[in-house]
């Protein structure tokens, strides 16, 4: 694909882009916008190559994601080494950081906050179909799983859902 084609792909599905990035980072801003950037240097310096074989958003989530687990590892490591170092009575403990919420309606933030307590393929299918107006097809392939395991997994997140958004403010908060 050419370089110009490439440019404004990304410029045209930027927009999408953050949010999935947002998505893939627990939505920490700054690890976000982090990652998107890596992810764009990936395609922009062809270590990341769009094929054709899906529609150019698929492929470009997919990239987003892989680029968030990859982030994920080195901070994890990072963090391994760095209390392997320290005496015990040193480590300190960062508290879970929270998701946002939707500053909109009430219905908005009840779903967010119930969408936080499914596991995370489960999080990422909801958030490719409902957010991003992917497929289950097109979420599968960004995810890099099969189309029954998307299905699996988006079928037990609504059932899982509608139990949390029932059950109103009753469902435990800290997951």
């Amino acid at each position: 694909m050419d370089q110009d084609v490439l440019r404004a792909e990304l410029e045209r599905c930027h927009p999408h882009s953050y949010g999935w990035a947002l998505s893939c980072c627990a939505f920490d801003r700054a690890e976000a916008e982090d990652v998107l950037q890596t992810a764009y240097l990936k395609v922009l310096q062809g270590r990341a190559q769009y094929d054709g074989r899906a529609a150019f958003k698929t492929w470009l989530f997919g990239v987003i994601r892989n680029t968030a687990a990859e982030a994920r590892r080195r901070h994890w490591l990072r963090h391994l080494r760095l209390r392997i170092g320290q005496p015990k009575d040193e480590v300190r403990v960062q508290p879970a950081e929270q998701a946002i919420v939707l500053e909109r309606a009430e219905d908005a933030q009840a779903f967010r906050l119930a969408l936080a307590h499914l596991p995370r393929r489960q999080q990422e299918v909801m958030h490719l179909v409902f957010y991003q107006d992917l497929s289950v097809a097109e979420a599968a392939e960004a995810m890099g799983v099969s189309v029954g395991s998307a299905r699996t997994h988006y079928a037990r997140a609504k059932g899982r859902l509608r139990e949390l958004l029932n059950a109103g403010e009753h469902f435990d908060e800290r997951r």
